[in-house]
């Protein structure tokens, strides 16, 4: 908490300072002028402030600042006292000055001026030297020799205590408990202005009940009076003061006293700071609520989403969307239309009956006509003439007000999204931009529900495959859209080290220990250590390399986000990882704990800083340092930790999509391989095997364009393509120009997929082949021959309607067809690709390998000419025996 502003004891030298300060902001051209006096402590106290808003006035007239923290005449702003500097900031000050006064030599006050045009040029200075001499000499002249001594005021106090508070969810409460505190009044009253009422937002004291009814007529007439502060008389004795709060006023504060003060008593003027104080608090509060108003909201949108497309059920999709938009508008009444041969169809409903379909098709008019351009229509009065066609629809169900939203998927218009609102609702930006990005979102999910239906429908074998394909590529979108927003980062434990490492460089301290909770959550175990000294690094890397419980007997050190200064006996009772820190702390070295928190609150880790230089210890500017750097250290870790925990996730799912067994059937060896890329987070190949009903084995070799999740959901989707279309259409050609229709309406723009389908007869090596912008295969005869087979197309997902030629081939005993993805050619060495020759040379030197043997052989080549693969690569050998 700040200190509190220390009074004088003597109005006349009050009204002298507050004078000088008013002259000086005139002829100084100043925005902020303060002086301040010193007290017994070494600390500089307010006693008289100018400034341009009441807010800052408020706030400066309550601040204390260290006599060893000026900083010279024209200081940086940084280099400021924490109070002075949150000042500037706020203030957006460009010259600031910061002038000691001085009696017989020794630093007694200073003046301190700011504004936000420009720096103070020679002439002002000289005008602030002059202002802080006549400081001094006023000062002398009411010899103020006992100021120093006297106790703080209690509303002053009170008012820094607001300023410290931080609970948004009861600001109205600590602001009645701190009013009645501080003046003991029997009752303290909060009043919230919301239009032409007034609400009881909290109360405090013994007697608040009592009084509450006596009050709330006084505080409707002192609301209508527009005076700050108005005295009444209570029936049956006692008197009430109301203050108005904020400018406009955003509600009162009522304290009941016992007698009504003087015109002149210095209580009034002080109440009238606390009620500045109290509104600019409250205000805060509200903010701080609205804030996390709209987080929540966001996370709801987020819910919807997820919940939506994570199933494939188009009545789940569209309950789950009218359940969770019911509860983001607070409506009773909500429909989904979809479209039906050019007619609205209620698919969904939630409040509604009888013709309210006839409504929503009006809303589709207006919303595909002069609402087009926003993207939502909203009648916020259903006498609107805008719903004269449906006026007897309106008027049979009563509806008030209404909202629609088209849905679309991509393109294509498929409904409408509809809400029944009470008269008058309108929207924020907020709730406009979340229903918008959910309205594109469900368009989606409800198209990719009724293409699940169909393909039910159709055939129950491709359904399963679809249920499975799907669900994974879906999940993985899903998990991508949540996860985009976050900033990608170093692995954990190189973030981890470079925060120690920069928290140690930059704080000046001797070492640093960042610790992070285990698995199970009931230890913080250390993550990172940086030692400045290397002759030290061994034994004081030993000393912080021990485990902190994490119990609720020190909670105020792990669970809140404000720091720890160490000393003995606190370091012995936060337990053994702080133990070793007990003899250097007694001998002068200092130490702190600094939790690290996610936006979301939960506990990351803790950063625990070691000074062993008694005459440089940590201090409160350290401490404040820290703060700052710990925000951004917590966000860089978790984004690391949520980086890391969705690469681990991609690469199970891209794993789960290769074959985990290769397939067995008399005549044929089968081998593949798979390697991913070094340097990027999920490649694109996939393969896979089935045997066809007539025995002859499927194999599709392919690679999706790009990388990472939208690889890997491609990949889910290539998988899917191949499983769901190949019992259909076996023949290669045939199976390609369906996949091509397929890919088409599901990869995005400028993405593609290459492939390559054939299929094999065990008994008599005949072999069909179609690709898709493929690598086509090697045929490997026994004496080393190598030729690759004649066959082409175009990649699928780039042109509908296409037609791929077959080639017809023959595995003689013996020999190997060889099938592979571009990452295996295109793999690099300074510029230079593997290539061809080198893959036919690598095939001619090992083609009397088995199967599995020759396809982790090619890998290795190419392994030992590359190095680290940039591209994942594919391998898959089918050699006939």
């Amino acid at each position: 908490m700040a200190a509190a502003r220390q009074p004088t004891g003597t109005a006349q030298l009050d009204d002298a300072l507050a004078a000088i300060v008013d002259r000086a902001a005139q002829i100084a051209d100043a925005d902020v002028v303060v002086v301040r006096l010193a007290d017994e402590r070494g600390g500089l106290v307010a006693h008289a402030v100018h400034a341009v808003s009441e807010s800052a006035r408020a706030e400066l007239e309550s601040s204390r600042i260290e006599l060893d923290t000026l900083a010279g005449e024209a200081p940086a702003i940084a280099d400021l006292p924490l109070p002075l500097r949150l000042a500037a900031e706020r203030l957006s000050a460009v010259g600031v000055l910061q002038l000691p006064v001085r009696e017989n030599g020794d630093v007694v006050g200073s003046v301190e001026l700011m504004r936000r045009r420009s720096a103070f040029d020679e002439h002002q200075v000289g005008l602030a030297r002059a202002i802080a001499d006549e400081v001094a000499l006023t000062r002398r002249a009411y010899a103020l020799e006992g100021a120093a001594r006297l106790a703080p005021d209690a509303l002053e106090l009170a008012g820094d205590a607001l300023a410290a508070a931080a609970d948004e969810t009861q600001a109205a409460e600590q602001v009645a408990v701190l009013a009645a505190e501080a003046t003991g009044a029997p009752a303290a009253l909060i009043w919230r202005y919301d239009g032409d009422a007034e609400e009881l937002a909290a109360s405090a004291g013994p007697a608040a009940a009592e009084f509450e009814a006596k009050a709330s007529a006084c505080a409707r007439r002192a609301r209508t009076s527009r005076e700050p502060v108005t005295v009444d008389q209570l029936p049956g004795g006692g008197v009430v003061a109301t203050l108005q709060l904020g400018e406009p006023a955003l509600g009162a504060l009522q304290l009941v006293l016992a007698e009504e003060p003087e015109p002149g008593d210095p209580m009034l003027s002080r109440l009238a700071t606390f009620a500045v104080r109290a509104a600019h608090m409250l205000r805060v509060a509200e903010q701080r609520r609205f804030l996390a108003d709209e987080l929540e909201r966001s996370r709801a949108l987020l819910t919807i989403v997820g919940q939506a497309i994570a199933e494939l059920s188009l009545a789940h999709t569209l309950d789950t969307a009218v359940a969770r938009v019911c509860e983001l508008l607070s409506a009773d009444r909500l429909a989904v239309y979809l479209l039906e041969d050019d007619r609205l169809e209620t698919a969904a409903e939630r409040g509604l009956t009888g013709p309210h379909a006839r409504i929503g098709e009006r809303l589709l008019e207006l919303a595909l006509g002069p609402a087009r351009g926003r993207g939502l229509v909203l009648v916020p009065d259903a006498v609107d003439a805008r719903l004269g066609a449906v006026r007897g629809a309106v008027e049979e169900l009563g509806i008030e007000a209404v909202l629609g939203v088209p849905l679309r998927a991509g393109d294509e218009l498929i409904g409408l999204l509809a809400a029944y609102l009470e008269r008058g609702r309108t929207l924020t930006e907020s709730e406009e931009s979340l229903l918008l990005a959910l309205a594109a979102q469900l368009a989606v999910a409800v198209q990719n529900a009724r293409l699940h239906e169909k393909v039910e429908r159709e055939s129950g074998e491709a359904k399963r495959a679809r249920d499975e394909a799907v669900a994974v590529s879906r999940r993985l979108q899903a998990l991508y859209d949540i996860s985009r927003s976050f900033t990608e980062s170093l692995s954990v434990s190189r973030t981890l080290q470079a925060i120690v490492d920069s928290v140690v460089d930059a704080l000046d301290v001797d070492a640093a220990v960042l610790r992070t909770p285990d698995e199970r959550g009931d230890l913080l175990i250390p993550a990172a250590v940086r030692v400045r000294d290397g002759r030290l690094s061994e034994p004081i890397g030993q000393m912080l390399s021990l485990s902190q419980p994490l119990s609720p007997s020190g909670p105020s050190a792990y669970r809140a986000a404000e720091p720890l200064l160490l000393d003995a006996a606190t370091a012995r009772g936060l337990g053994p990882a702080h133990e070793p820190l007990i003899p250097f702390l007694e001998k002068g070295s200092t130490a702190a704990v600094i939790p690290l928190e996610s936006p979301q609150e939960e506990v990351l880790g803790t950063l625990t800083l070691l000074s062993l230089d008694a005459e440089k210890p940590i201090s409160h500017r350290t401490l404040q340092a820290a703060l700052s750097l710990a925000g951004p250290a917590a966000l860089a870790f978790d984004n690391a930790r949520l980086h890391q925990e969705r690469q681990e996730f991609t690469e199970t799912m891209q794993r789960s999509l290769l074959p985990q067994n290769k397939p067995e059937l008399p005549g044929l060896d089968v081998g593949h391989v798979y390697a991913p890329a070094t340097r990027v987070e999920v490649g694109g190949d996939v393969y896979d095997f089935l045997v066809l009903a007539d025995g002859r084995l499927a194999v599709v070799l392919g690679d999706v364009s790009g990388h990472g999740i939208d690889a890997a959901a491609d990949m889910a989707m290539a998988k899917f393509v191949f499983r769901s279309l190949v019992r259909d259409h076996p023949e290669p050609a045939d199976l390609l120009a369906a996949a091509n229709e397929v890919v088409i309406g599901e990869v995005g723009f400028g993405r593609f997929i290459t492939m390559l389908y054939l299929t094999i007869d065990p008994s008599t090596g005949e072999v069909e082949c179609a690709c898709a912008g493929h690598p086509p295969p090697r045929l490997v005869s026994p004496d080393g021959t190598v030729a690759q087979a004649v066959v082409s197309g175009l990649a699928l997902g780039v042109e509908s309607a296409q037609t791929y030629a077959p080639a017809l081939l023959r595995l003689e005993p013996g020999c190997a067809a060889v099938l592979y993805t571009d990452g295996l050619l295109e793999a690099r060495r300074a510029g230079e690709l593997y290539g061809d020759r080198r893959l036919d040379r690598a095939l001619t030197r090992h083609a009397g390998l088995a199967a599995s043997e020759l396809a982790r052989t090619l890998v290795e080549d190419c392994h030992a000419f590359a190095g680290e693969l940039r591209d994942d690569l594919a391998v898959v050998v089918l050699r006939r025996v």
